[in-house]
């Protein structure tokens, strides 16, 4: 069991903090937010430590927990560090195929499935019962929530958003920073930055003027 800490006190922290007693395969010594209200407090168990810059000052792997794909982007980026400091967790429920690769940072959350020949990036967040099948691509710091499902070989573009329940169609490419409505189905390709919802899912307007429509803290 490695030690571990997470960054950014947000919902998707608490739950990580969940899953992890869960699973056991972490043990979480600590959060760090820059809000200096938070800092001594407790958000579930785990103690808010300090801000992000004590990060570089502990040689625990870290757990990006910024609900939104471009806040844990900035918030690597920020930090400057190889991803070997950067831990992965993969709830026990979760199946994942043989040839499932998932990068460092992911959080896999439970009862999600990937089945065979997926590609997950860095720093992606599968919340929980995510379904992945053959030939999915999912680029660096994307999120899918609850109950999201994904036919053969979707690429889902860096930072996007998939949103709860949205079921998206076989060789549907989603584009960098797009943002798929929950519920939503997706038969076309999204270009980068565009928001879709509905069934069919059609483009309501662009993500960049429609903040609230990705996952909260």
């Amino acid at each position: 069991m490695s030690k571990i800490l997470l960054v950014a006190a947000s919902g998707l922290a608490r739950e990580t903090i969940a899953s992890i007693e869960q699973t056991g395969d972490h043990e979480v010594i600590g959060l760090l937010d820059d809000n200096t209200a938070l800092h001594g407090t407790l958000i579930g168990k785990v103690r808010v430590l300090g801000g992000l810059e004590i990060a570089k000052e502990r040689s625990e792997k870290l757990l990006i927990c910024a609900g939104k794909g471009s806040s844990r982007a900035a918030i690597v980026s920020r930090l400057g560090l190889d991803d070997s400091r950067y831990a992965t967790h993969i709830h026990s429920t979760a199946v994942l195929g043989s040839s499932v690769s998932v990068g460092c940072g992911s959080i896999i959350l439970a009862d999600c499935v990937a089945t065979c020949d997926i590609w997950v990036g860095r720093h992606t967040v599968l919340m929980p019962q995510v379904v992945l099948t053959h030939d999915n691509v999912l680029e660096d710091f994307c999120t899918l929530a609850a109950g999201a499902k994904l036919a053969g070989r979707v690429t889902v573009g860096h930072r996007a958003y998939v949103g709860t329940n949205a079921a998206v169609r076989e060789d549907v490419q989603i584009g960098a920073g797009a943002v798929i409505g929950m519920g939503s189905a997706l038969l076309h390709d999204v270009p980068a930055e565009q928001t879709w919802a509905g069934n069919p899912a059609r483009q309501i307007i662009s993500s960049s003027n429609l903040e609230s429509t990705g996952p909260r803290a």
